[in-house]
């Protein structure tokens, strides 16, 4: 039976936490929906001091930015850039239009298209989050999206250098310094200066997340992705050490980011325990993993891999990290994850900055009904039907009709009906 060794937040505090920023949002999208520019401009100046000319970067501003970036950047954003790039291209391939005649003269099929135009948000603040703009950008452009737009907010009044250079080089075709509530909502609902765009995506803090969920449905949206959740499996073989790091290194991302350890071994939790103890005297971001941590961290025992994958699949957690003798027992067994990290060997920091996977993830539990962000994410699966035969048109057309006259849809079964009397004695 699995044990709780240590316990974050109750699910009530959290829930309270939810409706403020909940309740803030709502009152900052409708004052954009009202206002356009005047209220993304407000908001601007009153959350990041930034009120400028405007607020969309100008070509001549781009060219001036890229060429201030140092050589060794440019070439490890090309590095990450081609890895995410790959992957995507693989993941495209696997998605094919289909057609088949399902019977003779009937014939059905499915194509994949690009949705016409996304919005990016890449996150700044504390830390300019440059890998989002690989992750949301170059997927959408490898998708086949015509325009992708991009926003991201400035940082202690200044523009950030790489994460533009980022979104440039990723394939964005306009890119504004823009952050939070405002930045989601100019793309979705659009202003006087922001055509709007037909999906929002990307990661952010809980105020970004919140207004993603809120514009969900006048928008299309990737998925929920709130703050960072990282879990760690580890059994008697694995380092406290690395598990302390991984945990704390992800902790970093914001006050309210959960790390998890569940460990078959009792010594390995008390010595993780110390680890963590240890790093938070010396880490440069303390301040705020030791929040996380403090408010969010779970240490779970079990007595085996079964209990530790059935706690796993519970939580449902964003990244998963496995530190056991066999990692593949969870990678042919786990059903509820963001993205698995299998062995000592790789990392969440990996996955989050350069390997070539994508580093938006579900969380808060969506990654039982969902996986990530993808190229798969902004193409939308469509049907079609085609049928090329009268005398097969009218044979469906009677079972169509009763079918429709069972439910009472009588419009529905004249439909049926009509191709019956207009093809019912017809040999083609």
């Amino acid at each position: 039976m699995a044990v709780y060794l240590k316990k974050g937040k109750v699910q009530e505090d959290i829930q309270k936490d939810d409706a403020k920023v909940s309740e803030i949002v709502r009152s900052t999208i409708q004052m954009v929906e009202e206002s356009g520019d005047q209220a993304i401009r407000s908001l601007s100046e009153k959350f990041d001091n930034w009120s400028p000319e405007s607020f969309r970067l100008s070509e001549q501003q781009i060219k001036e930015i890229c060429n201030s970036i140092p050589e060794q950047t440019v070439k490890d954003i090309e590095f990450a850039q081609n890895n995410i790039r790959k992957f995507a291209e693989i993941q495209l391939s696997s998605l094919k239009d289909v057609e088949e005649e399902t019977m003779p003269g009937v014939i059905l099929g499915h194509k994949n298209i690009p949705v016409n135009s996304v919005g990016c948000y890449i996150p700044g603040g504390r830390y300019p989050m440059v890998a989002s703009a690989h992750m949301s950008v170059l997927t959408a452009k490898v998708a086949g999206v015509k325009r992708v737009i991009a926003c991201t907010p400035p940082i202690n009044g200044e523009i950030p250098a790489a994460t533009v250079y980022a979104m440039h080089k990723a394939g964005a075709d306009e890119i504004y310094i823009l952050g939070g509530i405002q930045a989601m909502a100019g793309m979705a609902i659009g202003t006087e200066t922001i055509e709007p765009v037909d999906m929002i995506v990307g990661p952010g803090n809980a105020f970004v997340a919140e207004a993603k969920r809120q514009l969900f449905g006048r928008v299309g949206i990737d998925l929920f992705a709130g703050p960072t959740e990282t879990l760690v499996v580890a059994d008697e073989t694995s380092d406290p050490e690395m598990i302390a790091t991984d945990i704390l290194g992800q902790g970093e991302h914001g006050p309210t980011s959960p790390g998890a350890l569940i460990t078959t071994s009792r010594h390995i939790a008390e010595e993780t325990v110390k680890e963590i103890k240890r790093q938070l005297e010396i880490l440069p971001t303390a301040d705020i993993a030791r929040v996380s941590w403090e408010d969010y961290g779970q240490i779970i025992l079990v007595e085996n891999e079964e209990e530790a994958l059935k706690e796993a699949d519970r939580l449902a957690f964003e990244h998963v990290e496995i530190l056991t003798k066999n990692p593949d027992y969870f990678l042919e067994n786990m059903t509820n994850y963001g993205c698995l990290f299998l062995g000592p060997e790789t990392n969440v920091a990996y996955g989050d900055k350069v390997i070539g996977t994508n580093h938006t993830l579900p969380t808060k539990g969506a990654a039982r009904y969902t996986g990530g962000l993808w190229v798969g994410k902004f193409i939308k699966t469509v049907t079609y039907q085609k049928v090329t035969s009268k005398k097969q048109s009218a044979m469906i057309g009677e079972y169509a009709a009763r079918l429709c006259q069972l439910e009472n849809f009588a419009g529905h079964a004249e439909q049926a009906l009509l191709r019956v009397r207009k093809y019912g004695k017809s040999d083609e």
